[in-house]
């Protein structure tokens, strides 16, 4: 989701590798496609469980929306997803795949820098595969952003 310059978006990814390996995850990016900014295009997992997260948009403990833009949003949504991954034993380094969906595509890509600059400080510079997904609206009409994904514990 953030390129080495502090971009952030869902056309990028961490190296040109064919196939960087960490921690257990394949990352797959084969040189013949387009370099990944901020994504991998494919992760395969060596071994493991793998634990689905729920979508998680910018709810508070007491079922609230917080943020009152796309940045706070992302990262409430995101550190949300990261104790679910948390409470199941998985780390940020075990996000295989990752959805983000926007309610303003437009307003994520003009924030991308700083969304990206958000991953860095939570996640670091590990990519999941990763898409963005433009919809007309999430289930709590406040939400702008909702993250689900997929992690491997090891």
């Amino acid at each position: 989701m953030t390129t080495e310059n502090g971009e952030h978006g869902g056309t990028g990814g961490n190296s040109g590798n064919a196939d960087a390996r960490r921690d257990g995850l394949e990352r797959i990016n084969p040189p013949h496609l387009a370099p990944p900014t901020g994504f991998s295009h494919g992760v395969r997992a060596a071994s493991g469980t793998m634990v689905f997260l729920a979508g998680q948009t910018a709810l508070d403990g007491a079922g609230r929306i917080v943020g009152d833009g796309i940045v706070e949003q992302f990262e409430r949504a995101l550190t949300n997803l990261l104790e679910v991954a948390a409470a199941a034993g998985a780390g940020p380094a075990d996000l295989a795949k990752l959805t983000v969906f926007a309610v303003d595509v437009a307003d994520y890509r003009r924030h991308a820098r700083e969304l990206g600059r958000v991953w860095k400080r939570l996640v670091g510079g590990d990519y999941p595969a990763m898409a963005v997904i433009g919809t007309t609206r999430l289930w709590d009409e406040a939400a702008l952003v909702e993250i689900e994904g997929i992690a491997v514990v090891r």
